[in-house]
């Protein structure tokens, strides 16, 4: 597809990923609104962002599913309607044809939730770990040239890793890091090992999970000196979003917060994935990580529970209660409950991201693009965590690239 944009999953046969290809092929051909699609707003629709009907999916994932298992199970769940993906529609026909394209991933380092279902990877084809960079590299270079698109872009959205990749030693140092491919260590997180295959491959690379991927140290200099932008970490789409906006309100008024409890059900596969107790570490911290920074240096009591409840599917739910003093010492609270589904949420999201990572790279952007701070929970090398002041910093932008600046 001359002039058209590809967009390489990873972990391209789950929710998120189905939704967003099923999203964008409803889209392209007006069948649904762009309900939110970021960069379907004024000042962003005037940038010249790749078109919806240009862009072309692929990806890797670890479980061989049929190409449409995880489509019905959205439509069985009521996140997509049934008449949108009816059987011999275009939109159906779109997620058939981008499941065609899905090459086995990488599971090392995955949750033990995880792990149990990768029958399909490529820890099981090659005889070392650096074949396995080297398949994940080249399935990424290739897929440009397989379906004709001028350029691509990667975009992480398999389930979060148990904490701990980012301290890898390798990790703070690239040397360091192809040496541990080279010598086969097998510690090394599937996250980093993708990131790297992408800023290898000269892909631009967004990170939208909790995992290590590209904010290791060890990457950082490979994305400047290969003139790649890249972005991350963790997607922000739902109790943290509300976090970013709610919690200014308490410092711009004086209020001390004294604690903020949040409790969150899920029932999908990342739910699952974050029973495994080191996974969930590495979830909660980034939901934790921008509170003191909103309340302005305040250190309230915070709790962050997430719990997996299987009859929500693709559903969640986000309890909080704000414990917080006022005038006169005299004592208050607020309470939200948050009822969202988590792929309408993510998808529209990668959409934008994708587009947006595109658009950086073909004005020659490298490293780490701050303006789209305000899609995750802790955006790279951007220490504003609150969320106006971040889609300020995306507004900012948008009006520089107008400006030809």
């Amino acid at each position: 597809m001359p002039g058209g944009l590809g967009v390489w999953l990873v972990g391209a046969r789950g929710a998120v990923a189905t939704t967003a290809v099923a999203g964008a092929a409803a889209l392209a051909r007006g069948l649904a609104p762009a309900t939110g699609l970021v960069t379907a707003r004024p000042p962003l629709d005037a940038l010249k962002l790749a078109p919806l009907d240009r862009l072309v999916f692929g990806g890797h994932d670890v479980v061989d599913s049929p190409p449409e298992a995880t489509l019905d199970t959205l439509v069985a769940g009521g996140v997509l309607p049934q008449a949108l993906v009816a059987p011999g529609g275009p939109v159906r026909e779109a997620v058939r044809e981008a499941a065609g394209r899905v090459r086995p991933g990488s599971a090392l380092g995955a949750a033990a939730p995880v792990a149990a279902r990768a029958t399909w990877t490529l820890e099981r084809r090659e005889p070392d770990l650096a074949r396995v960079v080297e398949r994940l590299r080249s399935d990424m270079a290739r897929f440009v040239d397989q379906v004709g698109v001028d350029r691509a872009v990667v975009v992480h959205l398999a389930s979060t890793e148990p904490a701990g990749g980012d301290v890898h030693p390798a990790c703070a140092d690239l040397a360091r890091l192809r040496r541990a491919v080279a010598s086969d260590d097998r510690s090394l997180p599937a996250s980093v090992l993708y990131a790297l295959a992408a800023l290898e491959a000269g892909l631009p690379y967004v990170n939208f999970t909790p995992s290590a991927g590209n904010a290791v140290e060890a990457l950082q200099g490979l994305a400047l000196d290969r003139g790649v932008p890249h972005m991350g970490r963790d997607g922000k789409t739902g109790e943290t979003l509300l976090k970013s906006v709610l919690a200014p309100l308490f410092a711009a008024r004086n209020l001390r917060v004294l604690s903020w409890s949040g409790f969150n059900l899920l029932g999908n596969a990342d739910g699952e994935t974050l029973t495994d107790p080191a996974a969930l570490e590495a979830k909660t911290r980034t939901k934790r990580a921008d509170l003191a920074a909103l309340l302005d240096g305040q250190a309230p009591h915070t709790t962050v529970g997430i719990d997996f409840v299987p009859s929500l599917g693709d559903w969640k739910t986000a309890w909080d209660h704000v414990h917080f003093e006022g005038f006169l010492g005299t004592r208050m609270s607020l309470q939200f409950t948050w009822q969202g589904c988590d792929s309408a949420l993510a998808a529209p999201l990668v959409l934008d991201l994708a587009r947006l990572a595109d658009l950086a790279a073909r004005r020659g952007e490298r490293g780490l693009m701050p303006h789209l701070a305000c899609f995750f929970k802790q955006p790279l090398g951007v220490d504003r965590h609150d969320f106006a002041g971040q889609f300020q910093m995306l507004l900012d932008y948008a009006a520089a690239v107008r400006a030809g600046t």
